[in-house]
């Protein structure tokens, strides 16, 4: 019998070869410490200080900052605010998405134009998104008064955006109009990577719609799933063109995000340093979602 000889690969080869790895990652490293970790540090710093260059000062308070924000109400408001947005809004579009997935699931007459118009909430940029929105909310002349009212569900045009409870939900409903498409997509991918035969099977099993929607639907789904909440929700949470552009953060703070909290402390009171502080937590938080997820997702055994 011939023996076949396994190639024997040297330490010192494979040195060699982790070695050219390395080199050939090092120009995308280098722009990843320059461009992103070298910044998080320097904001890191610059949340130590108390530093209003309007007054030129810049002193070392170590995590005062920090203790100011959390004795602060109005953070942990923006802090619920935002939380709320992006659990309602994700929620929203993750239902809607699907349904808009399972419709374009198979191919049909006139399925390119159909997707044509399906991306064109997510193609318009956000602000004039929220900027188009803003005028159907408007009042009294806005689309949505003239409609409502004209049907005879309202009797009179109301202000959507000066109410602290519509004006959240009308933000809400821009931003689920605007991004339902992604997650749609995203979800219409999944669906079309499900094998054929598993439904056959289960068929042949007996089991009804609703079983083989459970079973084999949302059971091959769900990686694709959690990977669409992920990116959703990191997205809601940071949220800001769209509130800014619709409310600005009002009435009375009422929509005022975590990123507007943000904003309006850098550059409206130029207080630099818990501004900087606000930035680190928001990093922080979303990076907690994002282990939260990863977590979830390796304990269920989906990556």
């Amino acid at each position: 019998m011939m023996k076949i000889k396994v190639p024997v690969i040297k330490s010192g080869t494979r040195n060699l070869e982790l070695r050219t790895a390395y080199l050939w990652l090092l120009p995308a490293l280098s722009l990843l410490f320059l461009f992103a970790f070298l910044p998080l540090l320097n904001t890191f710093w610059m949340s130590l200080h108390h530093r209003v260059p309007i007054f030129g000062l810049n002193q070392f308070v170590g995590l005062d900052n920090y203790s100011h924000i959390f004795h602060n109400p109005r953070f942990w408001h923006s802090l619920g605010v935002t939380a709320y947005f992006t659990l309602v809004s994700v929620v929203c579009e993750l239902i809607l998405g699907f349904l808009v997935a399972h419709l374009l699931w198979k191919d049909f007459k006139g399925y390119a134009w159909v997707m044509g118009i399906l991306l064109i909430p997510w193609i318009l940029p956000t602000t004039v998104t929220a900027k188009m929105w803003e005028w159907i909310f408007a009042a009294p002349q806005g689309l949505l008064n003239f409609f409502l009212v004209q049907s005879g569900v309202l009797k009179s045009s109301r202000a959507w955006l000066s109410s602290p409870f519509w004006a959240m939900q009308m933000a809400i409903l821009a931003d689920v109009w605007k991004t339902t498409p992604f997650m749609a997509l995203l979800l219409l991918v999944g669906l079309r990577t499900i094998p054929e035969n598993l439904y056959r099977a289960a068929r042949v099993d007996g089991a009804n719609s609703f079983q083989m929607f459970w079973h084999v639907t949302l059971s091959e789904l769900r990686p694709i799933l959690l990977v669409a909440v992920l990116f959703r929700g990191l997205d809601a949470f940071r949220v800001f063109d769209v509130v800014y552009v619709l409310t600005g953060g009002g009435p009375a703070n009422s929509t005022e995000s975590l990123s507007i909290y943000t904003y309006k402390i850098f550059f409206q009171t130029l207080q630099f340093g818990v501004g900087a502080a606000l930035g680190v937590l928001m990093f922080l938080s979303t990076g907690l979602l994002s282990l939260i997820v990863l977590w979830f997702m390796r304990e269920r055994r989906l990556v």
